[in-house]
C-alpha cells in the first residue's frame, strides 16, 4: 500500500509538472474555469432551444463516456506521442522495465490516477457549471451531488473500458472481436438496456439497488483491466521495409510518406485512427437517437455525420504530427510549406477513407439518401479543420487540450462552421431542400477557408520558428 500511495502521488505530481511546463500555471489553471463557463453557456443556449434538462445530462454523461476512452487509450497506445511531446524523459507509467514495480500496478494506479487528476481539473468543472441551474431551481442541489458522482464514474467507465479492450487485446483478437460484438447487441437488441449497469443509470434510479447496479460493473473493470494486460517480452527487431515507404511515396512525397510511415510503426498503428473517429461516430449516433426521441425532430444524418466526424478529424492531425519536433525541419533543405503539403496529404489520405467507411456504416441504420450529403460536408470540413488546426498549432497539436486561450480560439473557430451546419441538419425535417442547400454551400466556404490558410501556413510557422 505504501508503494501504490508513493506511485499515485508521484504521477500526481508528474502529471500536474507536465501541463504546467507546457503551458505555464496561470493559462493551465484557466483551464478548469473556460470548462465551467462553457458548459454552462451551452446548457443556457440548448434550454433556448426547449431541449430538457435530461437531454443535457444524458449528452453530458455521453460526451465524458467517449472522452474516458480516449484517455484511456492514450495512455497506453499513445506514448510514442507523449514521448515526443516531452522530450527523451518516461513517464512513471511506462517504467516497467526500469523500475522494479509491475506493469500491472503501474497501470491500475495510473487509471486511478487519471480519475483523481481529471476529477479535479476536468470532471468538477463541468458539474461546476450546472451551478447557476440550481440557482434559477431548474436543478436541485441533491441532484446535482449525485451529478457529480455519476459523471466522475461515467468518465472513469470509459477509461476502464479502454484499459479492459487493451488488455484482453494484448491476449486475443478474436476475444475483443466478441466482446464488442455481444455489446452492440445488446444495444440493439429489444428489451436490454445497459444504461442501468452504468454511473449515468444510478443518476437515473436514484437507490441502492440502481448505486450498485450503476458502479459495480465500473469497479469490476477497474480490476479486469490490469489484470487482463499481458505485457509483451518480445525484443523483436522491426524491420525496414523499402518497398512500403515508397508506396507511400507515391501519394505524394517523403515528407507525405514519412507520417504515414511512422503511424504504421508506432503503437497502435492506423487503428488509433480508426478509433478516434469511430469515437466521433458512436457519439453522433448516440446523439442523433436522444435528439430524434427528446424533440421528435428527425435530423439530417447525412449533415449530422458529416459534420461531426469532420471534427473528429482533429485527431487524425495529432497523430500525422506526433513525432514531430518542429525545429528539426530548420535543418532540412525544405520549407516549410513543403512539410505542411506533406502533413496534408498524410491527413486526408488516414481521415477520408476512415470517415467514407463509417458513413458506409451508418447506412445500416439510416437511410442511403439522407446520407449522400455527408460525403459532400465531411471532406470539405475535413479541409477546413486541417487548414485552422495547422495554422493555429503547427506542429505540436499535443499542446492544444490545456492551453486555455489557443483552446477558446480553436472551439470557437470550429463553432463558427459547425453550429450552423447543426442547426441546419435540425432542420431538415421541416426544410429539406434549403437545409441541403446550405449546408453544402457553408461547407464549401470553409474548404475555401481551410485551402487559403493551408497555403500561408507554412510562412507563419516558418517565421515563427526562426524566431523563437
Amino acid at each position: 500500500m505504501t508503494l501504490n500511495r508513493t506511485l499515485f502521488r508521484r504521477m500526481l505530481v508528474e502529471e500536474f509538472r507536465m501541463h504546467t511546463s507546457l503551458f505555464g500555471v496561470r493559462r493551465f489553471l484557466l483551464f478548469p474555469v473556460f470548462v465551467a463557463v462553457v458548459v454552462t453557456a451551452s446548457a443556457w443556449l440548448l434550454g433556448l432551444t426547449g431541449t430538457a434538462m435530461e437531454t443535457v445530462v444524458a449528452g453530458v454523461h455521453l460526451l465524458v463516456f467517449f472522452f474516458g476512452l480516449q484517455v484511456g487509450t492514450a495512455g497506453l497506445v499513445g506514448r510514442d506521442a507523449m514521448r515526443n511531446v516531452l522530450g527523451e524523459m518516461t513517464l512513471l507509467v511506462f517504467s516497467g522495465r526500469t523500475l522494479p514495480v509491475s506493469r500491472r500496478r503501474l497501470l491500475s494506479v495510473f487509471l486511478l490516477k487519471d480519475l483523481a487528476y481529471y476529477f479535479l481539473f476536468f470532471l468538477t468543472p463541468i458539474t461546476a457549471g450546472f451551478l447557476p441551474l440550481v440557482a434559477v431551481g431548474e436543478l436541485s442541489a441533491a441532484n446535482l451531488v449525485v451529478l457529480w458522482l455519476s459523471v466522475t464514474g461515467t468518465f472513469g467507465l470509459g477509461a476502464a473500458t479502454s484499459l479492459t479492450l487493451v488488455g484482453v487485446l494484448s491476449r486475443s483478437q478474436v476475444a475483443v472481436l466478441g466482446i464488442v460484438a455481444a455489446v452492440a447487441a445488446g444495444i440493439v437488441a429489444e428489451g436490454i438496456t445497459l444504461v442501468s449497469y452504468t454511473p449515468y443509470g444510478a443518476y437515473l434510479d436514484q437507490t441502492v439497488v440502481g448505486a450498485v447496479g450503476g458502479f459495480l460493473p465500473f469497479a469490476v473493470l477497474l480490476v479486469v483491466g490490469p489484470l487482463a494486460f499481458e505485457p509483451t517480452a518480445s525484443r523483436r527487431v522491426r524491420r525496414f521495409e523499402s518497398g512500403r515507404f515508397d508506396r507511400l511515396r507515391s501519394l505524394g512525397d517523403g515528407l507525405t510518406a514519412r507520417p504515414l510511415l511512422e503511424i504504421t510503426r508506432s503503437s497502435g498503428s492506423v487503428w488509433k485512427v480508426v478509433f478516434s473517429l469511430g469515437v466521433l461516430f458512436g457519439v453522433a449516433a448516440l446523439l442523433l437517437d436522444r435528439v430524434a426521441v427528446a424533440t421528435r425532430i428527425e435530423p439530417s444524418a447525412g449533415i449530422a455525420f458529416g459534420t461531426l466526424l469532420a471534427l473528429g478529424t482533429f485527431t487524425t492531425y495529432n497523430w500525422v504530427t506526433q513525432f514531430d519536433e518542429p525545429r528539426e525541419y530548420l535543418r532540412y533543405p525544405v520549407g516549410m510549406d513543403a512539410v505542411f503539403r506533406g502533413k496534408r496529404r498524410a491527413f486526408l489520405a488516414l481521415s477520408l477513407p476512415t470517415g467514407v467507411a463509417y458513413l458506409t456504416l451508418a447506412a445500416v441504420w439510416y437511410p442511403v439518401v439522407d446520407l449522400l450529403v455527408g460525403l459532400v460536408v465531411f471532406p470539405l470540413v475535413s479541409v477546413y479543420v486541417f487548414g485552422v488546426t495547422a495554422y493555429l498549432t503547427g506542429l505540436s497539436a499535443n499542446e492544444l487540450l490545456f492551453d486555455t486561450a489557443l483552446f477558446a480560439l480553436y472551439g470557437a473557430a470550429l463553432a463558427v462552421v459547425a453550429t450552423p451546419l447543426l442547426v441546419a441538419a435540425l432542420a431538415h425535417g421541416s426544410a429539406p431542400v434549403p437545409s441541403l442547400a446550405v449546408a453544402v454551400a457553408l461547407s464549401v466556404v470553409a474548404a475555401a477557408v481551410g485551402a487559403v490558410l493551408s497555403r500561408r501556413v507554412g510562412v507563419r510557422w516558418h517565421s515563427r520558428l526562426r524566431t523563437e
